[in-house]
């Protein structure tokens, strides 16, 4: 009987602890923020999902076979339609495609370290707006950060990464078959500006699903500063 109630005290006991614990750590979420933690839970936030961004990204088929795979340009398909059927031609969407990703791929490994300098300058000010703002905010604020500087150094890695995989070559190959049909509407052989942007539209895309994430599942709120900053946001 005494060892009943001995195990029932230390239950109950082990009860209250827990109950003691949960307060608190509830107790501490609920903590005013100061607005040195909203900086640096914004700055961790953002981090976060650059690196899985453009991690996932500059991987090998991180955009060939993901949802921000880069097709070819709607006036594009003309060409490719007429070009079926000339030898050395056939498969030229399938082969371009696949070529402009791969350079995409290599280009996203360019975008880590500009992000975070981008980050290293947010203000006190900017952290409170991005968290009171809607679920896309932060990202918002890295596009208008960084777009141009991000552009800047994907292209000529676009450029390079284009000619690595003989992309520009076939791609201009492709549309001087193509310009030499009759009574066809010439095209502009150039590629890289449209894939720098299509790479670029795709590693944002990625930043603000994992933002989106973060403030909405608390379960991808993997720290204790991401928990308190972010259950007080709206």
């Amino acid at each position: 009987m005494k060892i009943t109630r001995f195990l029932l005290l230390l239950l109950a006991l082990n009860l209250s602890s827990c109950a003691e614990m949960q307060q608190l750590a509830s107790s501490a979420l609920q903590q005013p923020l100061t607005a040195e933690e909203v900086g640096r839970g914004l700055k961790e936030a953002l981090n976060i999902g650059i690196q899985e961004g453009a991690g996932k990204l500059a991987s090998t088929d991180g955009y060939f076979k993901s949802p921000y795979k880069i097709f070819l340009p709607e006036e594009a398909q003309k060409l490719t339609e007429k070009l079926s059927a000339i030898p050395g031609f056939s498969a030229v969407e399938n082969t371009i495609i696949e070529k402009i990703n791969r350079a995409a791929e290599d280009a996203a490994a360019q975008a880590a370290p500009i992000f975070t300098n981008a980050i290293r300058q947010m203000t006190i000010t900017d952290a409170f707006t991005i968290l009171k703002g809607e679920e896309n905010a932060a990202t918002n604020y890295l596009k208008r950060q960084t777009w141009q500087q991000l552009y800047d150094a994907f292209t000529p890695v676009i450029n390079n990464s284009l000619d690595k995989f003989n992309a520009r070559k076939y791609w201009s190959d492709a549309v001087t078959a193509y310009n030499k049909i009759p009574l066809v509407q010439k095209m502009n052989p150039s590629l890289e500006d449209y894939v720098a942007k299509q790479a670029l539209s795709g590693l944002f895309s990625m930043v603000e699903q994992k933002e989106a994430g973060i403030r909405t599942d608390v379960s991808q709120r993997t720290t204790e500063l991401l928990k308190k900053v972010f259950s007080q946001q709206g």
